[in-house]
């Protein structure tokens, strides 16, 4: 059972770990970074409601409909837009590595909304992430002798709102993927995730290339990635699926030196090794805390 687990959950971060390199043979195919977000929502809500529908997972409570709705601009429209902007404005690498400053604002939120306590591990963890993200984003401009005016600012800016995007799947996901399948949620969360995203898009004519990688593009990243998360956090405790999860970065990064050269300077490097520092200490702080409380208890 954990064997699989440990599958499922590696093959999501692989699958999450292509995002950057599909997006930009997308964009390199003439369609713009937000109607490439917009197709990979819609798309993907096609997969999740063939399946919410041959599975009759589609119900829904009517009283968990605004929350759902929340979710699917906060978690579908802005995850999904910021990230492919700050793909196209910084690259694969250095906007993944931004979108795992996540578990520092998992930390603050939960901290704001759940009332979890903000232990001296978080702190630790949320000063390493904050000087991981200044040495990959800020390093590389300094070291040069630019200077700061040479920092894509933008990019760097939507790399870290599609950080805290994705860490509101952590509130939302504590309340209520206990108690829905995986394809509910989807169904009615991203239909409101194109939603948010239809008055910034402009949509051109496409070629049979460009509707193929956006099909490639939503079957991997939407519909198959949050199928297998899932099914491995059933599998698995939450902590041991965050950390197999953490490997996309360093896939995302590995992807795009292969196919587009991109690579960090010695700054950079430090930098990711401080904010996947940073994502453990704060997984195992919480586990070695919860591990001594239930000794105690």
């Amino acid at each position: 059972m954990q064997t699989s687990g440990y599958l499922f959950v590696l093959c999501a971060a692989a699958l999450w770990a292509l995002i950057g390199p599909l997006s930009k043979q997308v964009i390199a195919l003439g369609v713009a970074p937000l109607e490439a977000a917009f197709w990979r929502s819609a798309i993907g809500w096609c997969f999740f409601a063939v399946h919410a529908l041959a599975t009759g997972a589609w119900r829904l409570e009517r009283k968990d409909a605004p929350a759902i709705a929340s979710f699917g601009i906060i978690g579908i429209s802005t995850l999904f837009g910021a990230y492919i902007l700050s793909i196209s404005m910084v690259g694969a690498a250095l906007a993944s590595v931004l979108l795992y400053t996540a578990p520092a604002w998992v930390a603050v939120l939960a901290w704001l909304t759940l009332g979890e306590q903000m232990h001296a591990h978080k702190l630790i963890a949320l000063v390493m992430t904050l000087a991981g993200v200044a040495c990959v984003s800020l390093g590389p401009a300094i070291v040069s002798g630019q200077g700061l005016g040479a920092v894509n600012l933008p990019g760097i800016l939507l790399g870290l709102l599609s950080g805290f995007s994705y860490a509101t799947y952590y509130i939302f996901g504590k309340r209520y993927l206990g108690r829905y399948a995986t394809p509910t949620l989807f169904l009615y969360a991203l239909p409101v995730g194109c939603l948010g995203l239809l008055p910034f898009v402009t949509f051109t004519p496409k070629s049979g290339d460009a509707w193929l990688f956006l099909a490639l593009l939503a079957a991997t990243t939407t519909y198959g990635a949050y199928s297998v998360y899932y099914a491995g956090l059933r599998r698995l405790s939450a902590t041991r699926t965050a950390i197999v999860a953490t490997l996309e970065p360093v896939l995302a990064a590995g992807l795009a030196y292969v196919w587009w050269d991109e690579r960090f300077d010695l700054m950079g490097y430090a930098g990711s090794a401080l904010i996947l520092a940073a994502v453990l200490c704060t997984i195992l702080g919480s586990s070695r805390k919860a591990g001594s409380e239930a000794a105690a208890g």
